[in-house]
């Protein structure tokens, strides 16, 4: 590989390393090339990219942005590596949870993981990593918490209305608009 060749591929590794705030390095060396070919098609699905670079390159991209940011996952930078980047934190980890029980294998392995921020290293966080909320989990569970409240209160008001033996009051209805 040239200078300029790999200066083009730090480039565009800088580039997804700041388009997305989660990023997985994998190690998917021994899975054959049915078997990457068939994780880059499930990656391509779930809108996960895949990037397979060097180590070293890989380092450098991420000393350029931020070296002290990305400090955490350097010693994870060995062996082969794969790169997987998602707008959804979680996305890669359900991937290589899904593919290692397909395989049966222990393949890929997660070397760590930068979710947001933070950092999780080692393959015995992928578990805790399938159960990260996404941000649409975590509304959802916001105006579930906000509505519950008012549900309460509206049902304990029409409870108390029909054991006084009225009738429960009708909802409001929308004046029409005036013209």
């Amino acid at each position: 590989m040239t200078k300029e060749q790999k200066q083009e591929v730090i480039e565009l590794l800088k580039g997804k390393f700041e388009q997305y705030n989660n990023f997985y390095i994998t190690d998917t060396e021994s899975l054959t090339v049915a078997q990457v070919t068939k994780l880059r098609s499930v990656c391509f699905n779930k809108q996960v990219e895949m990037k397979v670079a060097k180590n070293t390159l890989i380092k450098k991209a991420l000393e350029s942005l931020d070296a002290e940011k990305y400090s955490g996952v350097y010693d994870a930078l060995n062996n082969v590596t794969a790169l997987m980047f998602s707008e959804n934190p979680k996305d890669p980890a359900l991937i290589i949870s899904a593919f290692r029980a397909e395989a049966k294998g222990e393949r890929p392995v997660l070397k760590a993981a930068f979710i947001n921020g933070d950092v999780y290293i080692g393959d015995d966080q992928l578990k805790a990593l399938t159960k990260i909320k996404t941000k649409n989990e975590l509304i959802g569970e916001v105006i579930g918490l906000l509505q519950s409240p008012a549900q309460r209160v509206i049902a304990a008001l029409l409870e108390k209305a029909n054991k006084e033996g009225g009738e429960p009051a009708a909802a409001p209805v929308e004046a029409a608009p005036a013209e």
